[in-house]
């Protein structure tokens, strides 16, 4: 009998350690839990930042700064490269008939058609107010029919603002990236072009080294507008 007794306390025993140690594991996970779970928001966080960071709010398309990061990282490749400007004509007007807001739908309408342009365009970009940029991988003759497509695709269906048909064109201008060029470079060329574009009211404009000015001369061509 005393034998027994002394079984069932050193049972006891062990089963109270095995208790604990099952608490202690309980909290342990649940511990682990909620730090897995911050971990989750905190990174949660920092792509929300990021994302913010580098689009703009109002079509979620790239902003200029990830324009930037973009043309950098392939200026560094050295694979062949091309920039393609487009700046809305009249949208001061259209946002003075009918709204900031709706203005805002159009440029999201205008965002989505030019998101689905399809290789050579690698990146479509929204860098402020109605300016939009296409960077391109490719030659020329890619680049210039990116631009051509851009065009179309902006003005060959119209806009329902309000709940009326409205039709829209552009001004694109477009630049090749040459050797020794920066990425800054490439941006002035391309916004020479379509200031011209504007300027004569063409449509599209390739890069002309014969109307070039020098990348510290500022080009109001929202002046034109």
């Amino acid at each position: 009998m005393c034998h027994l007794s002394s079984y069932l306390t050193a049972a006891g025993g062990v089963l109270a350690g095995l208790a604990v140690a099952a608490a202690l594991l309980a909290r342990q996970r649940h511990i682990i839990h909620h730090q897995r779970r911050a971990l989750a928001a905190r990174d949660r966080d920092r792509s929300y930042w990021h994302r913010l960071a580098t689009h703009n709010d109002t079509t979620d398309l790239p902003n200029r700064r990830a324009l930037r990061t973009h043309l950098e990282a392939t200026f560094s490749l050295g694979e062949p490269l091309g920039l393609v400007l487009i700046d809305l004509d009249r949208f001061k007007q259209v946002n003075d008939t009918y709204g900031h807001e709706h203005g805002n739908d159009l440029l999201r309408e205008v965002g989505r058609r030019l998101r689905a342009l399809g290789p050579p365009v690698a990146l479509a970009a929204h860098l402020a107010g109605d300016e939009f940029a296409l960077v391109v991988h490719g030659h020329d003759g890619e680049i210039e029919t990116a631009a051509e497509a851009s065009h179309r695709r902006i003005s060959e269906l119209p806009y329902e603002i309000a709940g009326q048909q409205v039709s829209v064109t552009a001004s694109v201008g477009y630049a090749l990236a040459e050797p020794d060029m920066l990425p800054r470079d490439l941006l002035h060329t391309a916004d020479q072009a379509m200031y011209l574009a504007k300027r004569k009211r063409c449509g599209i404009r390739a890069h002309d080294p014969d109307h070039a000015t020098p990348p510290g001369v500022v080009i109001r061509y929202r002046d034109l507008r």
